[in-house]
Order: structure tokens, then C-alpha cells, then sequence
């Protein structure tokens, strides 16, 4: 592991400092971004893929904003009100407010957009179940009737953690939430230019001259005023980081979402780049293993592998050995949030002893089954997870068939139920952000109700959770957070396999992106 890092940055040097200089001129109008993997689903609603949600920022707007502190607050609703001992809350929407294809927004689209992201988010699906009326009595008004009280209706309804809920006219709205939307008609700061696409390659947005930013606050992440800077924003995907890296280097793209960690001492010299962590929550990895079929489908056998996991090796093989962008032990919550909790995490500590497993996973019923585990082929991070996913697994002896596709792929096949054989799989890895595992009313790898890939059921998971949403006292929050940990330790819905912090590059006269994840207002070139 450490010859090959030390080769990765041999070479990573090799690339930037022997590239030819073929720097041309900025476009002052253009803003020229390299998103972190390709935009393979437009859809942001019916996919969790953070580069999905990304391109949903852009064309779609929220009802609520949230900030780099995590506060909700209005942004396409003027405000609120809740009476009835919170069982009645009235949301009254803005002035001004438009879709591309120029008509007006009106309450009714709200209400079916809510609807549709409902039935694909945790948070929605549990303000559902305590929902008697979701109603648009007028053109500007959206309502809800309770059952009980809901505290988290704002912070449902504005939260980034994906899939975001993202405004869209009634007519898209009303698309099967499980298939694709046909067209990105949104209210949001900018139009998604479709007759640009290359799929893999390119896709393109423009600003949107009837958007109408909030009249006060502060631009902060998806909160207050979105002031655009940029006539046009250009995605491009390319081949691999060090290709991405070198184009910012040579003045070809202004913004790399996510840079190589091997290159910071390189570009840390350049004056002309500047790196920066938009998201200090980081990245939280897991192998999500599939519930439905042999061998996962055995719970002795998913807790047996858990000796097995090394967090320390897939976090070097991610982020290298710098401290500053690396964590471990990761439980089921994030670090040093709130709900994180210590209880189990003894199991990944330690050196792993793989004879011990092998004999724990005999002992539990494997007989060799084939492990299809997929991976990324295309993603930064997720490739070197899934490396480290399929040699843990083979020194405990499992019998594994590494499936290296395109991302866009992954997400596809990880759909399939069916058997290896029917074109299912076993396992693969993922990253998600840390805002995605703050708590069990968001973390949708949590829910015990068979919904996400993996399908994991257990009626003791949903009880836990219904308690937790439930209560309002913060003391029994953090109990049952810990609670929920040690019951993942038994039934084991996924591995944990680490945390690691992203750092993003630009050009130095880039200035104003906010905190979070990438977002493409308050952006300006000096």
C-alpha cells in the first residue's frame, strides 16, 4: 500500500510539473467546473447521488434553505405559520417565482413535488406517515394537517441531504417517483441546457433571468440571497482526478470539485490554485451488502466478516496518511456530531486477525458462496474503497468476483433484487456525506423497512427509529442513537470502513464558494 501511494504521487508529479502550458484566456461570463463523477441521472428526486443533487441545485429550488451550520430557514416560501399545538403548519410562498418555462409557481406544484420526494426520502416518508391533509388551498398557500406534531417539518423540507426536496412544476411532479423525470423544467437560479449534453462528457446550465433571489439574508450554502455571478456554467467530466487537476493547473477549468489528496503538497505551492474543504462533516464510506441473498442474507455471517474490516486501510488507500483528511473508528453517525456514539467500535480497532474470521465465517455457514461485489470503476474514491472491499474479504477467505463498472452503472444494477446469476450483486461500496448521517430520521442506509438497495428488515431498526423521531427530549435522542449503534453491531445493515475530508481545488481568482457542497451562486471572478 505504501509503495503504490508513493508511486501515485510520483507520478501525480510527473503529470503536473511536465504538462505542456496551454492556458487560455478565462471566459469572464463562463464558469468552467469538473464535477467529481459523471451526471448519469438527471433526476435528482430519484436517485441519492451526490452529483444528482448538485445538478438539482442548480435547475431546482427548495422551500427552505439550510446553512453551513445546519439552521433551516425560508427560500422559496416567504414564511410560516403552526397552530393548533403544532398540528396545523401554513407555508405561504414568495413573490416572484417562476418556472423556465415562464409560468409561475403556484402551491399546487409545491404539493405534488413534495408528494413525489416523500416516497423516496426518509425524512419525507416519516412526515407522511403523521400527514392527514397535504392541500394547496390557494395558488401561494401549502398546508399540512397533522396527526401530532412534527418539529422537523422545516428541516424535512430544507434539508441537502439527499435526495433534496426539490420544487418541480405539478405536470413532472406527478412522474412515477421510481422512474425518470422527461425534462428539467425547475425554478432554480439557473436552466439546464439540454441540447448541450454529452453524456459522460458535458452538461451545461445558463442563468435564469427570472429568478428572483430572496430580498434578505445572507448567501450561506443553500440559504439567503443565491446572486448569480456567471452567465453560464459548464460541467465537464473528465477521465480521471490528475487529468482534472492538470486542466486547473494549466488555466483550462476554473473548479475541480474534488482533487487527488496525493497532489496538495503540489498545488499547496502554486500561486495560482488554492484547495480548500467545503465540507468539514466530510465523507462517510460504507460496504452495503445485500440482505435478500446468500451469503448476506445470513445475519451469523454478516457479523462474522465484521473482524475482517480494516478502516484504517480504506481510508489510506482514499486519503493517504495525513491526518488532517482521515477517521477512524466510524460507528453509524457521524464523528463528532451529536447521535455519534462509541459502543462497538472495539471491533475495528486492533489488528485484524483473518484465520480467526475465516473460522468465524465457517463456523456461521459460508461454504464458499460467490461475492459480487461492485465498484465504481470511474469514482475517485469509491475505486480504491472497493480495491480494499474485495482483498479484505479475500484474506478471509470469501469467494469474490470483482464487478469494476461505471458509476452511473452501479446505480443502476444495485436496483436488481435478483441473484448474481439474474444480474444482482452481493455488495458495493459508497460514499456518502456526513450531513447524510446526522440522525436516524435521515440516514436512509439505516431504515429497517427493506426500502434502500441492500434491502435490510428489522422491525427492532423502525421501532428504535419511531422513538427517536418521537421524542422531543435530546438526552433520550443521544440513548437511542446508541441504542441503534449497538443493534447495527448485531444485524449489521452495512460496514462502516471510514471518514475522510475532500479537499476541492480552484483557481486563485475565484472567489466566493461557500461552505458545504458545491453550489454555484455567490461564485465571482476577480
Amino acid at each position: 500500500m505504501l509503495r503504490r501511494r508513493t508511486f501515485l504521487q510520483a507520478a501525480a508529479a510527473a503529470t503536473i510539473i511536465g504538462s505542456p502550458s496551454i492556458t487560455r484566456a478565462a471566459s469572464q461570463s463562463t464558469l468552467r467546473f469538473i464535477p467529481v463523477i459523471d451526471l448519469a441521472f438527471l433526476d435528482p428526486v430519484a436517485t441519492t447521488a451526490q452529483v444528482s443533487r448538485t445538478h438539482g441545485y442548480m435547475v431546482f429550488d427548495t422551500l427552505y434553505g439550510m446553512s453551513k451550520n445546519l439552521e433551516v430557514s425560508p427560500q422559496m416560501v416567504e414564511g410560516h405559520t403552526v397552530e393548533d399545538d403544532g398540528k396545523l403548519w401554513t407555508l405561504t410562498l414568495r413573490d416572484g417565482l417562476f418556472w423556465h418555462d415562464g409560468e409561475k409557481v403556484l402551491a399546487r406544484d409545491c404539493v405534488a413535488s413534495i408528494r413525489r420526494w416523500a416516497a423516496r426520502d426518509t425524512y419525507g416518508s416519516s412526515l407522511m406517515q403523521v400527514t392527514d391533509e397535504l392541500s394547496a388551498p390557494d395558488d401561494k398557500t401549502i398546508r399540512f394537517r397533522l396527526k401530532r406534531p412534527f418539529p422537523y417539518l422545516p428541516l424535512a423540507l430544507g434539508k441537502v441531504a439527499s435526495p433534496a426536496c426539490f420544487m418541480m412544476p405539478e405536470r413532472l411532479a406527478n412522474t412515477d417517483p421510481f422512474k425518470q423525470i422527461p425534462e428539467m423544467i425547475g425554478s432554480g437560479p439557473f436552466r439546464y441546457v439540454a441540447s448541450e449534453r454529452v453524456p459522460g462528457s458535458r452538461n451545461v446550465y445558463e442563468r435564469f433571468d427570472k429568478y428572483k433571489p430572496r430580498e434578505s439574508g445572507t448567501p450561506d450554502w443553500t440559504a439567503g440571497p443565491k446572486i448569480v455571478n456567471f452567465d453560464r456554467v459548464e460541467w465537464t467530466t473528465m477521465p480521471d482526478a490528475a487529468t482534472g487537476t492538470t486542466a486547473v493547473q494549466a488555466g483550462e477549468q476554473d473548479w475541480q470539485e474534488a482533487m487527488p489528496h496525493d497532489f496538495m503538497p503540489l498545488v499547496e505551492a502554486d500561486s495560482n490554485l488554492r484547495t480548500q474543504i467545503l465540507d468539514d462533516l466530510g465523507f462517510t464510506c460504507q460496504m452495503r451488502v445485500n440482505h435478500l441473498q446468500p451469503p448476506f442474507n445470513n445475519p451469523a455471517i454478516r457479523k462474522a466478516l465484521l473482524g475482517a474490516i480494516d478502516q484504517e486501510a480504506f481510508m489510506t488507500a482514499v486519503a493517504g496518511s495525513d491526518p488532517r483528511f482521515r477517521y477512524s473508528p466510524l460507528g453509524y453517525f457521524t464523528p463528532n456530531t451529536p447521535m455519534a456514539s462509541k459502543s462497538g467500535l472495539d471491533v475495528f480497532t486492533g489488528p485484524r486477525d483473518y484465520e480467526k474470521v475465516k473460522a468465524e465465517l465457517k463456523a456461521a455457514g459460508y461454504n464458499g458462496e460467490k461475492v459480487v461485489l461492485l465498484v465504481p470503476a470511474d469514482s475517485l474514491a469509491q475505486k480504491p474503497l472497493g480495491d480494499i472491499a474485495a482483498d479484505v474479504m479475500r484474506k478471509a477467505g470469501m469467494n469474490v468476483e470483482y464487478v469494476a463498472i461505471d458509476f452511473g452503472s452501479v446505480l443502476k444494477r444495485r436496483v436488481n433484487k435478483g441473484t448474481a446469476e439474474e444480474g444482482g450483486w452481493n455488495a458495493f461500496v459508497g460514499n456518502w456525506q456526513g450531513i447524510d448521517w446526522l440522525n436516524p430520521l435521515g440516514h436512509s442506509t439505516l431504515r429497517g423497512d427493506g426500502v434502500f438497495p441492500g434491502w435490510y428488515k428489522s422491525d427492532k431498526m423502525e421501532a428504535l427509529r419511531t422513538q427517536w423521531i418521537e421524542t422531543a427530549d435530546a438526552g433520550e435522542q443521544v440513548r437511542i442513537a446508541d441504542d441503534i449503534q449497538k443493534l447495527s453491531f448485531e444485524e449489521v445493515p452495512y460496514y462502516p470502513i471510514g471518514q475522510y475530508k475532500q479537499p476541492a481545488l480552484h483557481r486563485a481568482d475565484i472567489e466566493g464558494i461557500m461552505k458545504g457542497t458545491s453550489v454555484f451562486w455567490n461564485v465571482r471572478r476577480v
